[in-house]
Parts: C-alpha cells; sequence; structure tokens
C-alpha cells in the first residue's frame, strides 16, 4: 500500500500550540462557518475536546467523506495516522483543543 501523502506539504493539526511538554503537544483549533482546515496527518494518539461544538465533515486523502458533528463539551479519542481536512458546514464557529498524546 503506497502512502498518498508522501508527497504532499501537510498543514499543521491546529492553528497554534498552548501547550507542549515531553507527554501532551496541546492544539487550538477555530473555524468558522465554511471554514476548513487543511490536509494535515496525525502522528500521534489524540482526544478533541469540543470547546463550542459545530457540525463538521472531515474528508480523508482518498476522498472519503464522513460526519463529524461534535457538540459542544464532546470528547472524541483518535489513533493515530489519519491524513484529512476538516470542514465546519454548520453556521456556528467551532472551537476546540485537541491534545495529542506522545
Amino acid at each position: 500500500m503506497t502512502d498518498l501523502s508522501a508527497d504532499l506539504e501537510l498543514g499543521p493539526v491546529g492553528q497554534e500550540i498552548v501547550f507542549e511538554n515531553d507527554r501532551v503537544r496541546v492544539w487550538h483549533i477555530r473555524l468558522e462557518p465554511g471554514e476548513r482546515q487543511p490536509l494535515h496527518r496525525h502522528d500521534h494518539p489524540y482526544l478533541v475536546v469540543a470547546i463550542q461544538g459545530a457540525k463538521n465533515v472531515v474528508q480523508t486523502i482518498d476522498g472519503t467523506t464522513i460526519d463529524a458533528d461534535e457538540p459542544t463539551g464532546g470528547v472524541v479519542y483518535r489513533d493515530p495516522g489519519a491524513v484529512h481536512m476538516l470542514t465546519n458546514v454548520g453556521d456556528t464557529t467551532y472551537l476546540a483543543r485537541l491534545v495529542e498524546l506522545k
């Protein structure tokens, strides 16, 4: 199986690192309605904590689209390895903290 992301320039996981130590890295993510997080890869397992939820869609590098509604206060765990982009398709601003487990 070939790595479709090998020749792509990938973006960061979030807009800003708000905390980091030898065990975790915490990213701030903010997406306005219609805004998209660039194609990026998760190299570590991670938690997403929705501070202000929104209706999001994940599009994987192979073109698969996954509904990812995230309610305010919701927490999800994801395994590493995913290459995707996230789009806020709702009408509210999405705010989250993404906690990478090193």
